[in-house]
């Protein structure tokens, strides 16, 4: 993140503006000025901003839609787009379909094939085509960052220009993987040729996707500017922002600042301790939601004590987690149930919670030979994650209470992921923050953390549970064919999870947004966490 601001944007946005003013012919002296106006009062529609700015917490590390897997989500799903959207929970329908008009499955369920929506070009002017579509997810599979996702399939046909099928290895829900929020975007196909010429292709900001918006400008760690898709497929009206400043700002109080006076129409990421603010404001609207995200600390079970399920359940029952919601997430959190975010599937409350008990937690010490603790624990959290450096130094001092000594540690996430994928060597317990790649915490978060694998990549706790395992693979087996059935085996999974404590499971985190009254048409869709701002069903409020 970089300390720089967005005044080239706003000088753009004024010479923009003024040229639009200037450019309006005067009447003709034979025309009657009072009536050409009367009726331009009358056939104007109304007046309202026709540039939307925001301030931007979100980096952007990269504009390649098949690489991204990080914050710049934030921003490309407003520029490319996937076959289908899934809608938020509660919704009538699950999806909305965008270049898909509609799909269907086989009856074996190894098979979906997906009517693709006739006339769409991408922002390069090349058609949108089922030829289009396999191109980006073949792409996708060969290097994309979350290409993970797309492993049931063995292959995409074409059928014809407008019909592609996915033929799957062993039935997977490719309805929802198709609206990932990573690795499902659909790519014109010039921009994947002109990658693997050159792989500094995407280095700066480029537009090639069939989405409302195109990249204008990008100048790095400072703004991006976006102006409208006349061409786009979904339609225009009045209202519509026709461009959009985004404006990377990573120091909070900045946004807030910035929101307040008027500089920016809608702000990322406002800090909880000055949210009152906004709550006792009439000119704004603030929104509290469950979220994508928890937090959890991963216990190396590859070292003495942690190898002892007693001992990694006397240190769950010594976790204050009251405090650490109040401290890390300034209240805005609630107790996990496991590893799965609560609203996210398999997420179920029948799975059970550690309660702060640490009188409990001393006597199962005392049951696994460890009376009065007398055992150190070294603890790292990532640097640069607030929340974890508050709450860290509760987890010590609790810890402390029943005879354990935990020696703390920020390092760069990178550092935290190479010293915990050491293996024996690695520190005794590493807090995380973790989100699924799309809206399934079992093919994500149950499998890259606890799934055991001979060469574990996330799997930082080296927890080895066969029976864990085989209920994750019953569950996966029943996703595309039974969804309630695949629910319960991932259920038993974390439950099983839970009991055993190869990790601590916090909090889920609070999605909070501040919405000034200037700005209508804002929706909170959990399933796409990064995503906080549509820009096409935002409106200028009249």
């Amino acid at each position: 993140m970089n300390k720089k601001f967005f005044v080239l944007s706003l000088l753009l946005v004024m010479a923009f503006v003024a040229n639009a003013c200037g450019s309006t012919a005067a009447p003709a002296a034979t025309e009657a000025p009072a009536a050409t106006e009367a009726a331009a009062a009358t056939e104007a529609p109304a007046a309202g901003p026709v540039v939307l700015k925001i301030a931007y917490s979100s980096t952007i590390d990269t504009w390649d839609p098949i690489a991204s897997f990080s914050t710049e989500a934030a921003y490309l799903p407003n520029v490319y787009e996937t076959l289908l959207k899934i809608n938020k929970p509660g919704s009538a329908e699950k999806y909305t379909p965008v270049l898909a008009e509609s799909w269907s499955v086989s009856e074996d369920k190894m098979s979906y094939t997906f009517n693709l929506r006739s006339g769409v070009k991408f922002h390069d002017g090349e058609p949108m085509n089922a030829a289009a579509v396999k191109a980006s997810i073949d792409a996708v599979k060969d290097h994309g960052a979350a290409g993970f996702i797309w492993w049931s399939v063995d292959n995409v046909e074409v059928v014809d220009d407008l019909t592609v099928k996915f033929n799957l290895s062993t039935p997977q829900p490719i309805d929802l993987i198709a609206s990932s929020m990573y690795a499902a975007y659909i790519v014109s196909p010039k921009a994947l040729e002109a990658f693997a010429a050159d792989e500094n292709f995407w280095a700066d900001g480029k537009s090639y996707g069939t989405g409302p918006y195109m990249v204008e400008f990008y100048t790095p760690d400072v703004e991006a500017v976006f102006t409208q898709n006349t061409e786009y497929w979904g339609g225009w009206e009045a209202g519509q922002y026709e461009k959009v400043v985004a404006s990377l700002v990573p120091e909070a109080t900045t946004r807030q600042q910035m929101l307040e006076g008027g500089d920016v129409d809608l702000a990322e990421r406002i800090t909880n301790e000055n949210l009152d603010t906004f709550r006792n404001d009439p000119n704004y609207t603030v929104f509290e939601e469950p979220s994508f995200f928890n937090y959890v600390g991963i216990f190396n079970t590859l070292r003495a004590p942690l190898d002892d399920v007693k001992v990694r359940q006397a240190l769950s029952y010594a976790i204050p987690y009251e405090d650490i919601i109040a401290i890390g997430a300034g209240g805005l959190g609630t107790q996990s149930y496991g590893p799965v975010p609560a609203g996210v599937y398999p997420w179920d409350d029948s799975v059970g919670q550690y309660t702060y008990d640490l009188e409990k937690a001393k006597a199962l010490l005392t049951e696994a030979g460890h009376e009065g603790g007398g055992f150190s624990l070294k603890l790292t959290y990532t640097a640069s994650n607030a929340s974890e450096e508050a709450f860290a130094p509760l987890i010590k001092d609790s810890f402390a209470q029943i005879g354990v000594d935990v020696t703390i540690e920020a390092l760069s996430l990178g550092e935290q992921l190479k010293l915990a994928r050491s293996g024996a060597d690695a520190q005794d317990m590493t807090l995380l923050l973790y989100w699924p790649a799309y809206a399934d915490a079992a093919a994500d978060n149950l499998w890259s953390l606890f799934y055991y694998t001979e060469t574990p990549s996330w799997n930082l706790s080296y927890w080895n549970s066969a029976e864990y395992n085989t209920l994750w693979d019953e569950g996966s087996a029943l996703s595309g064919t039974d969804f309630e059935a695949s629910k319960e085996k991932y259920v038993e999974a974390v439950k099983l999870l839970v009991e055993e404590a190869p990790g601590v499971f916090f909090y889920d985190t609070k999605a909070v947004y501040v919405i000034p009254n200037t700005v209508d048409g804002f929706e909170y869709n959990l399933n796409y966490p990064f995503w906080h701002f549509d820009y096409y069903t935002l409106r200028a409020a009249k």
